[in-house]
């Protein structure tokens, strides 16, 4: 018993020190910027940093459950995509109230989740083959069900300002944002006060201790896997309502981000490591990054390749940290 309080207690101060570390990367990447370009911290590009952190933070909190469970899901851009083709198609098409048809694409991604959880529980797939079958089975189904059309709500203006709007009434301080709060905060507790955020990370460190332990582990992975599809359909929502439009072919790419943000942010892609918090604080720093660059007017592909290299070196990181 003394062991696992002094390993808890251990455990927890390296999770401080690895917050304080990304906290103070992101302030020097603040700083610098400023110093580049003092735009950089006006309120106006301050704001346009929390609406481009909005979707790739909502994915990246899905995507980090997973990882915590040792797993992981390439397939919440596409998942995303086709949640919010959906949506689009249920309200477009088929008559659905607007509430429903939002319904509908979140538990649609909720859907496809659950269906990667069965394929890693029951069909034996490692998490990478499960989920790239996804990633490309809902990419054709996106291009089918859309017709390779993007799917406009000019007749539901509503649904454009689900993003757009402010509720709040404070300029520049879109939906988008409090949604991204909002959904963090639940994260936050399903983490930290469930048992989803319990056995996902007992799952990633010892799976057979925790099944031995009673823990159905099959049923905890797809729904967790499940739940990963839900943070997915959010992020569709917010998306298509940003763009006022479903765009089939849009997705590309954004499971890249999530996954380099979830790591950065702490996530061990060995899996029984991470937090909520951190996850955010790696989104946030991949879109302070993406858009000082945009500012510098730095070329896009350079951009992904700076993306890449602080995600390399965020996991190198992570590797001499387990090996200390």
């Amino acid at each position: 018993m003394t062991q696992t309080k002094t390993l808890g207690k251990r455990l927890t101060g390296t999770e401080f020190s690895h917050k304080l570390i990304i906290i103070a990367v992101l302030v020097l990447l603040v700083v610098f910027f400023y110093i580049m370009n003092p735009n950089y911290l006006s309120y106006g590009n301050i704001m346009t940093i929390l609406l481009a952190t909005c979707v790739n933070g909502m994915l990246a909190l899905g995507v980090s459950f997973v990882i915590f469970t040792g797993g992981i899901d390439i397939s919440v851009g596409a998942v995303m995509t086709f949640s919010s083709v959906m949506s689009g198609v249920a309200l477009t098409r088929w008559g659905f109230p607007l509430p429903a048809a939002i319904l509908f694409g979140i538990l649609v991604g909720g859907f496809c989740g659950a269906v990667s959880g069965i394929g890693v529980t029951k069909m034996f797939l490692p998490p990478f083959i499960a989920t790239m079958a996804m990633q490309m089975i809902t990419k054709g189904l996106s291009l089918v069900v859309s017709n390779m059309r993007p799917i406009y709500f000019t007749s539901e203006p509503v649904y454009q300002r689900i993003a757009t709007g402010s509720f709040l009434g404070i300029s520049g301080f879109h939906n988008a944002i409090v949604i991204l709060i909002a959904v963090t905060i639940i994260a936050y507790i399903l983490f930290s006060k469930t048992l989803i955020g319990r056995y996902s990370l007992a799952i990633g460190s010892n799976e057979e201790a925790a099944r031995l332990s009673g823990v159905n582990v099959d049923r905890w992975k797809i729904g967790i896997y499940a739940l990963g599809g839900l943070f997915a359909g959010v992020g569709g929502l917010i998306m298509s309502s940003r763009l006022g439009s479903a765009q089939p072919q849009l997705g590309v790419g954004y499971e890249l981000e999530a996954i380099a943000a979830a790591v950065i942010g702490g996530s061990s892609l060995s899996g029984g490591e991470g937090s909520i918090p951190g996850t955010i604080i790696g989104a946030l720093i991949i879109s302070s990054l993406t858009n000082g660059l945009r500012i510098m007017s730095v070329p896009t592909e350079l951009q992904s390749a700076f993306v890449g290299i602080v995600l390399a070196f965020a996991v190198y990181f992570d590797q001499m940290r387990k090996k200390r």
